[in-house]
């Protein structure tokens, strides 16, 4: 006959609409254990919260103990994550692709970072987690290593690591960065330094691998994006930050008011068939143009007239008129 206790359990259950997890444990639920086996109460219930262990109680029976935990905000996660049904490895990537997410790869059993086969054989063998705060935290069991790579993608340890990859990619010649800002839409902002672009820096040592380092300002400090083998790599991961994309749109709209454009300091937009701004105090040579006269400076003009023919054969000058003013 069941306990008491446990028709009670299940009642509420029912009642109250929630899913007493079970575990392939001792006691057979998930946040149950038999701690005290003969003692009045020997199942305890606990849950893991904020990467510590929070115990709720102990209980007669284990039903008891799992409604408990069914009752938590992490109990319930639980049960939504069992009754979610599993995604394929196809599904999983697209999911990431429209999260914008990296299943970053791994040499390892299950082939992605943070995703081990544990428990081959099983309905979900493949487990997912990362290290945080110097201590390994457990992030679920999954179906495929693609559904499990993506949970990791979706932590702050996995956008980590996939931008530590991204970096560390082969790096863009001139031209392939080129044609990736006209691709991506963006602006490489020329500027008057070494690098030749606004944000770009050419290091002290030219001959490191990655010699151009770019930054932008960001409240009212320098933030380092990165360093690159090219000036252009460098330039369009400035273009890609908000600051870039700011700039850029404000040198275009300059542009298309006829105006100078409003470039940030050092900037400017180099195009064919401009002409540069003048320095201060300089002037404009045109053809035709006769240039102001100084206070005491006078003009002396002569007239000279061909010879002509006379009556008598005999060539006559006439005579040359000269004035001055």
């Amino acid at each position: 006959m069941e306990p008491v206790a446990a028709v009670v359990a299940t009642g509420a259950q029912q009642a109250g609409k929630l899913t007493l997890v079970v575990a392939d444990n001792s006691s057979g639920y998930l946040g149950v254990r038999l701690n005290k086996p003969g003692q009045p109460k020997p199942y305890q219930a606990q849950v893991k919260r904020g990467g510590k262990t929070v115990y709720l109680g102990t209980f007669a029976t284990a039903e008891e103990a799992a409604l408990c935990v069914a009752r938590t905000p992490e109990g319930r996660a639980a049960a939504a994550e069992r009754a979610a049904p599993p995604l394929t490895s196809e599904e999983a990537r697209q999911q990431a692709q429209a999260e914008k997410l990296m299943l970053v790869v791994a040499k390892s059993s299950a082939g992605y970072f943070g995703v081990t086969l544990n428990k081959p054989g099983r309905a979900k063998p493949y487990e997912a987690r990362v290290r945080r705060g110097g201590k390994k935290a457990h992030l679920g069991s999954f179906a495929t290593a693609e559904e499990a790579a993506l949970c990791v993608a979706r932590t702050p340890e996995g956008r980590a690591a996939a931008a530590e990859r991204a970096a560390a990619a082969a790096p863009l010649t001139s031209e392939e960065a080129r044609q990736q800002a006209q691709a991506e839409k963006l602006t490489l902002l020329v500027a008057e330094n070494k690098a030749g672009y606004f944000g770009v820096h050419l290091a002290a040592n030219p001959g490191q691998p990655k010699p151009y380092k770019a930054q932008v300002t960001r409240g009212g400090k320098l933030v380092y994006l990165g360093y690159f083998t090219t000036a252009e790599e460098a330039a369009l991961c400035v273009a890609r930050s908000p600051e870039g994309r700011a700039a850029a749109g404000r040198a275009a709209a300059a542009e298309s008011q006829g105006t100078l454009p409003a470039a940030p300091s050092g900037a400017s937009l180099k195009e064919e068939g401009t002409v540069p701004p003048m320095p201060p105090g300089a002037v404009v040579k045109g053809e035709g143009v006769v240039p102001p006269m100084p206070p005491d400076a006078f003009v002396k003009v002569e007239v000279v007239v061909k010879e002509e023919e006379w009556p008598d054969s005999r060539p006559k000058r006439q005579r040359v008129k000269s004035y001055t003013t």
